[in-house]
């Protein structure tokens, strides 16, 4: 049973070699994007909102010499995305981030747990809606790694300030997802990952191979046990490693439509439509429709 006091998914992190690629792949899938938002430390993102609350975040680097600069002057995001991408490659699922009301305590947490990844990061961008207007948005971070690890991260995100922005044209998906029902990563040591994910999300991790958060379910299968249930093969790793991303959708026939119109490769496993990893589309999609 998870503890009350568990976050809720915030969102997720998906480095990309360049954000056209990214558009272009997601709305093929019938996704619609957001608007380019730059950050203030050379990392720039097209987002893809939910009717849940949750979002996608596609990351690339916009300014080569401002994300040095970050790295060089201690900034944990920057210098993560970095370690991902000198370690897997441009493109791929790098992050689970968690809603919080209090990321100082959290940052506490994690130092006393040994596993904070860093110092917190401050920050403010300007958000677009889909018709253009603008607001500012604020946001405090705080990080958590394995100390090994530098194939995946996670953080507690607090919103200092909710932009005044109507999302529901860029909540509008042709394919007719909702949210985020599951996170699916692998590892050689999935219990040992379990530990590690509790403690970012302050949860219960008495749920064998998962994390069950208020929103959403994080699982860490074996790589056997991730091929056999989605077709899907993938590297092992000790450590841990995002992988796939579960989508609640209104129609699953519809969203299959869709797809084979779209001339994207996909295949079922039982009643989910998987689309494996392409270019712009660093994690396997995983389509389910909820009655």
């Amino acid at each position: 049973m998870t503890k009350k006091s568990a976050h809720p998914l915030d969102h997720l992190v998906l480095p990309a070699e360049n954000l056209d690629a990214v558009r272009s792949r997601l709305t093929s899938l019938g996704f619609v994007v957001a608007p380019t938002g730059i950050h203030p430390f050379g990392t720039e993102n097209a987002c893809v909102f939910f009717t849940d609350g949750t979002y996608l975040e596609p990351l690339a680097i916009g300014n080569e010499q401002a994300a040095d600069l970050a790295i060089s002057e201690g900034n944990v995001f920057v210098a993560r995305d970095r370690l991902y991408r000198q370690t897997l490659g441009e493109e791929g699922f790098s992050a689970v981030v968690f809603g919080t009301a209090n990321a100082d305590a959290d940052h506490t947490r994690y130092v006393e747990a040994g596993l904070s990844a860093g110092g917190m990061l401050s920050f403010s961008r300007a958000f677009a809606d889909a018709n253009g207007k603008s607001d500012m948005a604020s946001f405090k971070l705080a990080f958590v790694s394995d100390k090994e690890a530098d194939e995946a991260f996670l953080f507690a995100c607090q919103r200092i300030n909710a932009p005044k922005i109507d999302r529901t044209a860029l909540q509008a998906h042709a394919n007719g997802v909702t949210g985020i029902l599951e996170i699916i990563a692998v590892s050689d040591r999935p219990a040992a990952q379990i530990g590690l994910i509790a403690t970012a999300a302050e949860a219960d991790a008495s749920d064998g191979d998962a994390v069950r958060l208020p929103n959403a379910v994080l699982s860490v299968l074996s790589c056997e046990d991730y091929g056999s249930r989605f077709g899907l093969k993938v590297a092992p790793s000790p450590n841990l490693r995002f992988t796939a991303i579960v989508f609640s959708v209104r129609d699953t026939a519809a969203a299959k439509q869709l797809l084979a119109d779209n001339a994207v490769r996909h295949n079922m496993s039982g009643n989910d439509i998987v689309v494996p990893p392409a270019p712009g589309q660093g994690a396997a999609f995983i389509f389910r429709e909820i009655p």
